[in-house]
């Protein structure tokens, strides 16, 4: 198919790859982002080799190792005795074994790179302050007005978020469902810690209804905290919502010493909570011209570490089936039947975790033996995942 002219939603990691890959392979894009500028809320953020290798097709390596870090494997803790319930090997390894490594990264760093290098496509056209109105389609294609003015594009885009406008115009606002869980952040400046209680690698402590997540990142001057402990009455999905040090000290009292160490030297002016709210896989994602891509089709909690991956693995796949299908809508239907099996199980999946994770007594004795293979097995299939050759190995 000739080159398209795409028109694309939301400034985000999403959008902003997807904007990347669109436009190495000739397509034309504007993007729009609703913000003033291009800022991602928020801390650290894990790269697996299946997204990874998608940012290295697009010549991003040198500044994923200048900003990033490289694990050398992950662990799971008991949250009080610290034995190691299962760990598995990442650093070289995973390079090896998978063709690509695996980053730790700041947001704010990724989204930063991301935008720098959009600005240094010709065919890339970015909008801020630009809140899309409306929209409508045609056989010829889409029209979207924001800030009184009108763009026209073969296809629309909507990479918006978990509240997607765009998904709510093509299938209405669904409401969240409350997964009783709820995630404080934080990030804590390493030279604080005493040295060794945090080992170069991805740790996440389980404990009876909770668990607590940490990992290096800005190259290992920080320390990314995310901390999950189940909840009632407290339900607000903000990104940026004050979170309470003595709140989350009692939520971890009697944890391991070195999990005490890290929230003491956290400050409490940066210290965020959320709620975290779960949506069902979507049984369809485009209509027509238009279509959806990352949270605002496929929402995913937390607990495999696979949200933004899947995002990036879109972004790559609906800009090869632009390239290689005969129209917008058997390419966007392509897109489509290649992703949604997939997200839907990471979707799945990640919900699964959140209950496996916080089992306590006799369940959590013999999740604790299960996991030295079984936790594995299931990620190595993830990680084998080759989002730039899923449209070769799989036409419509």
């Amino acid at each position: 198919m000739k080159n398209q002219h795409v028109l694309i939603t939301g400034g985000g990691i999403g959008g902003l790859t997807a904007a990347l890959c669109l436009a190495k392979q000739g397509h034309r894009i504007d993007l729009f982002e609703q913000a003033a500028s291009f800022e991602e809320i928020g801390a650290g953020i894990q790269l697996s080799p299946n997204c990874s290798r998608v940012l290295h097709h697009l010549g991003l390596q040198e500044s994923l190792k200048q900003f990033g870090f490289l694990p050398e494997g992950t662990q799971l803790r008991h949250w009080k005795t610290s034995a190691i319930l299962s760990e598995s090997k990442l650093g070289d390894a995973a390079t090896l074994q998978f063709g690509a490594p695996y980053y730790h990264i700041h947001r704010g760093d990724l989204l930063r790179l991301l935008v720098d290098a959009a600005s240094q496509q010709q065919n890339i056209s970015l909008h801020l302050s630009c809140n899309i109105e409306n929209f409508s389609q045609n056989d010829h294609g889409v029209l979207v007005e924001a800030n009184n003015q009108s763009f026209k594009g073969d296809l629309l885009i909507g990479a918006d978020g978990i509240h997607s406008k765009i998904r709510a115009s093509l299938w209405g606002d669904e409401s969240p469902r409350f997964t009783g869980n709820i995630a404080w952040r934080a990030v804590v400046p390493t030279h604080l810690l005493a040295p060794g209680i945090v080992k170069p690698m991805s740790t996440a402590w389980l404990g009876p209804h909770k668990h607590f997540v940490h990992y290096y990142v800005k190259g290992g001057e920080f320390v990314n905290c995310v901390c999950v402990v189940e909840k009632k009455g407290w339900q607000t999905e903000s990104w940026t919502e004050p979170g309470n040090l003595s709140e989350l000290k009692s939520d971890f009292h009697g944890w391991h010493n070195n999990i005490q160490q890290l929230i003491d030297n956290i400050d409490e002016a940066q210290l965020f909570k959320w709620a975290l709210h779960d949506r069902r896989p979507m049984t369809q994602w485009a209509k027509r011209r238009v279509t959806l891509l990352g949270d605002a089709c496929h929402p995913t909690l937390p607990f495999m570490a696979q949200g933004a991956a899947m995002a990036i693995e879109d972004s790559m796949v609906i800009a090869d089936c632009l390239s290689v299908d005969t129209s917008v809508n058997k390419a966007l239907q392509h897109y489509e039947q290649l992703r949604k099996r997939r997200t839907a199980a990471i979707q799945n999946g990640s919900r699964r975790n959140a209950k496996v994770f916080h089992l306590s007594g006799i369940p959590a004795w013999l999740r604790n033996r299960a996991m030295k293979t079984s936790q594995q097995h299931i990620m190595k299939g993830i990680y084998q995942y080759d989002a730039t050759v899923a449209v070769a190995s799989n036409p419509l």
